[in-house]
């Protein structure tokens, strides 16, 4: 069975966030966030792989622009594995940074659901984070979030339809469109 194709996908996607929208969405995050981590305490900023990595990497520089020293660690949990539908969770990388007493800035590229988030959250804080806080550039508006997951800092929001782009998949294809995309109904 082949693959679908991302140009078949792209041909009938609607464009929800361009470029500018979503850059400019991140440097307001990034304002929001600066103040809230005004305590001199330097936020572990880790990376929910891969889609976050987009997003963080923008929001990282906005930060630093704003003189905000953050400490980088990655991790890596899916449930979707190059597929549209999540399952069960895989763990492919945890951080190696020690989180004890920490203040934990998790980055991803959705709030969806937030079955994959609050596992990380548990994590989180099942490893000692004093304090952990969600960046994500999309939320998806719907009524079905696990109770418990919000994100503190939100880009945009995206409608309950399949996203991809700006670090999104549709089959582990398109994450390095500039833009976030609806598959058509």
């Amino acid at each position: 069975m082949s693959q679908p194709s991302l140009s078949e996908a792209l041909a009938t996607a609607e464009l929800i966030h361009d470029r500018d929208t979503l850059e400019d969405a991140i440097e307001e995050m990034a304002d929001e966030i600066r103040e809230d981590y005004d305590d001199g305490d330097t936020p572990l900023f880790v990376t929910i792989m891969h889609g976050g990595m987009p997003f963080a990497t923008q929001l990282a520089f906005a930060l630093g622009e704003r003189g905000l020293d953050l400490e980088f660690d990655y991790l890596h949990a899916t449930r979707y594995r190059g597929q549209t539908s999540g399952s069960g969770l895989a763990w492919l990388h945890r951080p190696a940074t020690p989180m004890e007493g920490r203040l934990v800035l998790l980055v991803d590229d959705i709030l969806d659901e937030g079955h994959t988030l609050k596992a990380v959250m548990n994590w989180c804080e099942d490893q000692g984070a004093r304090e952990i806080r969600v960046a994500v550039l999309a939320e998806k508006v719907h009524d079905r979030c696990v109770e418990g997951v919000e994100a503190d800092y939100v880009g945009v929001e995206v409608p309950d339809r399949y996203v991809f782009g700006y670090g999104m998949d549709y089959n582990e294809q398109g994450r390095n469109l500039p833009g976030i995309y609806a598959l058509g109904e």
